[in-house]
């Protein structure tokens, strides 16, 4: 009697304690506008739907990763067994099988998206566009498909979807959860993986359908679809990185400044050859002002030494001045000096961006408290 109760006490918290981990979760996903991922991801399915019924699957032409081995099985197996079946059985069990590696809230919204994909793609094969199983209802013509429109297009569209599914914080394809996963054991990084993946299923598509055409339009396909998921999860505001090795450190910095309203990062280097010291200077920019510092950097200094690399993401507050002055207390000297304190910095507006704009040091000042006075 008594241990019954306790095993229904223990049954009790046991309940208890996963109702609560339940409702923290389903509060942390659909909380505070959590809510409008799961709408993004919704219209994601049903776009990336469209874009394989409609252009790839009636030309025969694959998508990468396990959506287009879904294509591929839909077409070799019986018809009770379609694609929207074969998308439900090949990712389910790569993304249960990475719950504890990626978290909870990335499988359950890729889980969901890749539902609502294969719901819409079953709709619209069966019900919406029956005639979309051999012919494209858009590209094609007197019941032809034209092959050129279809791999472009099918690519624009499903990557399209793939890129909202990105950004909403899933994702469309288990292929990167199974390259992660078995990667490792091969020796193989992810991107080999999915390379090796997506060419080996090109040639058995190749020589399934005796059409090496099938194998070339798909990889056509596949690269649009690539190109348009970077365009839609970094944007046309995609961020650069410049470093900037110059003797002309202050002027530089200042004119940065003052004409792109960035703030700029200073640091001590030292010649290896030379021996002479050099200050780098850092500054992240979005892609359209790379023109404007070049030309700011040739008018300083002509023999500055300048790297620009891609930035893949940004995180942080940014510091964007619509007017700065920097006071500087410049002694001429031929020996190199560290650069004095910055006295006045006017009319810093605070505003959060989706770029990290580095901050000088220096510059700092402006932002300590009383409690905590700048090292003269």
């Amino acid at each position: 009697m008594i241990s019954t109760m306790k095993s229904k006490e223990m049954r009790t918290k046991k309940e208890f304690g996963i109702g609560k981990k339940f409702g923290a979760f389903w509060k942390k996903e659909f909380g505070n506008g959590g809510w409008l991922a799961y709408v993004a991801l919704t219209l994601a399915g049903i776009v990336n739907a469209f874009g394989i019924t409609w252009f790839l699957f009636p030309a025969n032409l694959m998508d990468g990763g396990l959506s287009g081995t879904s294509v591929l099985l839909d077409k070799v197996t019986p018809d009770v067994l379609s694609m929207s079946i074969f998308l439900l059985i090949l990712n389910f069990p790569f993304y249960l099988f990475a719950w504890k590696k990626m978290g909870g809230s990335f499988v359950i919204r890729s889980l969901y998206v890749i539902v609502v994909y294969s719901v819409f793609s079953f709709l619209i094969q069966n019900y919406i566009s029956p005639e979309s199983v051999t012919v494209s209802p858009i590209a094609s013509m007197n019941g032809v498909n034209d092959m050129l429109l279809c791999c472009l297009f099918g690519g624009l569209i499903s990557g399209i979807g793939s890129g909202l599914t990105i950004r909403s914080g899933g994702a469309m394809d288990g292929i990167e959860v199974m390259a992660i996963a078995f990667a490792k054991y091969l020796g193989l990084t992810v991107g080999t993986f999915v390379m090796i993946y997506n060419i080996g299923l090109y040639l058995i598509a190749a020589l399934i359908f005796h059409n090496w055409e099938i194998s070339l339009y798909s990889i056509i396909a596949y690269f649009v679809g690539l190109k348009t998921i970077d365009f839609i999860v970094e944007g046309l505001d995609k961020a650069k990185s410049a470093t900037i090795i110059t003797t002309k450190s202050d002027e530089m910095a200042q004119e940065l400044c003052q004409a792109m309203g960035r703030g700029v990062t200073v640091m001590d280097g030292t010649g290896f050859y030379s021996g002479q010291p050099r200050k780098i200077l850092l500054c992240v920019v979005n892609r359209f002002q790379i023109g404007r510092l070049k030309n700011i950097v040739t008018k300083v200094d002509q023999s500055a030494f300048v790297t620009i690399t891609d930035v893949s993401d940004t995180l942080g507050t940014s510091l964007k001045l619509s007017r700065v002055r920097l006071t500087r207390k410049v002694k001429p000297s031929g020996k190199h000096q560290p650069a004095p304190v910055p006295t006045v910095v006017e009319e810093a507006e605070i505003e959060q961006t989706d770029e990290v704009v580095a901050i000088e040091p220096q510059e700092q000042v402006a932002r300590q408290t009383p409690q905590d006075p700048p090292q003269e």
